[in-house]
């Protein structure tokens, strides 16, 4: 009688499916490759996670499957056809239904049996324990099991806050919207970077099973300023100043971000001409020192005509000309 490539099962009266047929895979599919195959169809069936029809039967028949031929003692017995699909003995194979002369068997000699291997035990063919090796495969290590169903942490989710200059400069607080619906203060340290995060803990995605929440990240950005620019920890700023205080030079009031501050303009300063104010810029966290506020100056006209100045302006170009672009060679 040839042999069958599978077997009825006596408990479930079904009939057990070639393991390759059931894996997808040839019969000289490589070690690697079964492996490999079975922990994707493992996992795209499981139960407590698959939502495919029938997943429950198909991820025991690939469970069945793989005991077969991702064992390579089993596996070489099977494709022997030594033991069927599920594992259990087959009936040794005989030429012709006798034990005379011709069928195979010596004369007066019952069958041989010393090549074939008998398995008594259970009748699930070592098929106990199985779904905690599929896990095992599955979730990695000896957690199989119980890794699956234990307690996972939720996910982290992420929200940016936009400060402004002077309370990132002082410190404070802020609050912030969550992309899960909460709402809540944050604490901003002072001399906070623009492009900083604060790890919020607990305030992100629920766990599952009863499992820690994640946190939330938010992101600082600087708010954008009327007046200054921030490059680094320093602070730029356009001055505007009267031609007056430019030829004669002045002090002035200058804004910071901690209040007004007085600054000397010198006599015959030109437009675009830089005044630094040290320690003036962005504090630095730690001993760091802190960053300047770097004044431009730009030179502003009287907002409506002035005949005398016109007619000084004249007498200049007339009796005192000069070349403001002699540096630029035209």
């Amino acid at each position: 009688m040839a042999s069958e490539p599978s077997g009825r099962s006596p408990r479930f009266g079904l009939i057990m499916r070639d393991p390759y047929e059931v894996l997808g895979l040839a019969k000289s599919a490589s070690a690697a490759e079964i492996k490999s195959t079975f922990r994707k169809l493992a996992k795209k069936y499981h139960p407590d996670q698959s939502k495919e029809p029938r997943a429950k039967e198909r991820f025991a028949e690939i469970g069945s499957a793989y005991e077969i031929v991702g064992d390579a003692a089993k596996r070489a017995a099977y494709d022997r056809g030594e033991i069927d699909a599920e594992g259990k003995p087959r009936a040794p194979q005989f030429e012709g239904f006798g034990f005379g002369p011709g069928a195979g068997a010596r004369p007066g000699a019952g069958p041989d049996f010393r090549n074939f291997n008998f398995s008594f035990g259970d009748e699930s063919g070592g098929r106990a324990g199985m779904e905690a090796d599929i896990l095992s495969e599955l979730f990695g290590g000896r957690a199989g099991a119980a890794h699956a169903r234990a307690p996972s942490r939720g996910e982290d989710v992420a929200a940016s806050l936009s400060v402004p200059l002077a309370l990132a400069a002082a410190g404070g607080s802020m609050r912030v919207a969550l992309p899960t619906g909460k709402t809540l203060d944050v604490a901003i340290p002072a001399g906070v970077e623009d492009g900083k995060s604060i790890r919020l803990r607990g305030q992100g995605r629920p766990g599952a099973r009863n499992g820690t929440a994640g946190d939330a990240i938010v992101t600082i950005h600087y708010a954008p300023h009327p007046f200054f620019k921030v490059e680094g920890r320093d602070l730029k700023l356009d001055l505007p100043i009267a031609l007056y205080e430019a030829v004669l030079g002045a002090k002035v009031r200058v804004p910071t971000l901690g209040g007004e501050v007085e600054m000397s303009i010198p006599p015959g300063a030109t437009s675009g001409m830089v005044l630094r104010l040290r320690g003036k810029g962005l504090p630095a966290a730690g001993e760091a020192a802190p960053g300047d506020l770097l004044a431009t100056l730009r030179i502003a006209m009287p907002p409506r005509e002035d005949g005398e100045l016109a007619a000084l302006m004249r007498r200049w170009r007339d009796e005192q000309p000069y070349d403001p672009r002699a540096g630029l060679g035209l």
